[in-house]
């Protein structure tokens, strides 16, 4: 669970913004990266409540209600360790807070701003618009995997993952076309964040990067 350090903590690199690459499943998209955070979908079928992660005392999290369409399955068991067990639960509530906001056609909802800060809230607001300029959402499954969690006395750490696109595809909202896309290396994408707590004990994403078709999280 503790193996390594990311080395790609970097600035935030969602490249795609300019042109739409909205890569779930195996995009087609030529670019060499693919810089999904896990969308959503706005179809009209009822929202289903997200199961409540393991919330700190100190803070209120913002209730997340998704499409039943969308779903994720995250495979990062818990560690036993207070603060990479709190890491895990608030990872998993910002990509769905993500999610929300493109549920919602909205590059400033309150929800993924709640975990994202600086440059990663810069950069996911301008992901989340391209969603929105282009009226398009998400459908279908995400799954997330191999998380590493390093945790520093100074209340920063460094978290990185895998997700798997290879059951999502893009839903363009006026027509309701899905486009499917074949699974191939680019359907699975490797993250690397650097948080910091804060003072209500949230672990907030300070940046964020990602790379498509990496060798680190092939099947």
């Amino acid at each position: 669970m503790n193996r390594r350090r990311p080395t790609l903590i970097t600035a935030l690199t969602l490249t795609a913004v300019a042109a739409l690459t909205l890569s779930a499943c195996g995009s087609d998209d030529s670019s060499g990266d693919n810089d999904k955070i896990a969308g959503a979908d706005t179809s009209s079928a009822a929202p289903s409540v997200s199961p409540t992660a393991s919330e700190s005392p100190e803070a209120a999290r913002p209730k997340i209600e998704l499409p039943a369409d969308l779903s994720h399955k995250f495979e990062w068991p818990k560690t036993g360790d207070k603060d990479k067990d709190a890491i895990l639960a608030d990872g998993e509530q910002s990509i769905k807070a993500v999610d929300l906001a493109i549920v919602n056609q909205d590059a400033l909802d309150k929800a993924y701003l709640y975990y994202y800060e600086g440059e990663a809230a810069a950069g996911t607001q301008k992901f989340i618009q391209n969603y929105v300029d282009q009226k398009a959402g998400i459908t279908g499954s995400y799954r997330f995997y191999a998380p590493e969690v390093t945790v520093d006395e100074d209340g920063t750490a460094s978290f990185t993952y895998c997700e798997d696109q290879g059951k999502a595809y893009v839903k363009y909202l006026e027509t309701g076309k899905v486009r499917k896309t074949e699974v191939s290396a680019k359907s699975y994408v490797v993250y690397h964040t650097s948080l910091k707590k804060n003072r209500e004990g949230v672990w907030e994403i300070q940046k964020i990067a990602s790379q498509s078709g990496s060798d680190q999280c092939q099947p």
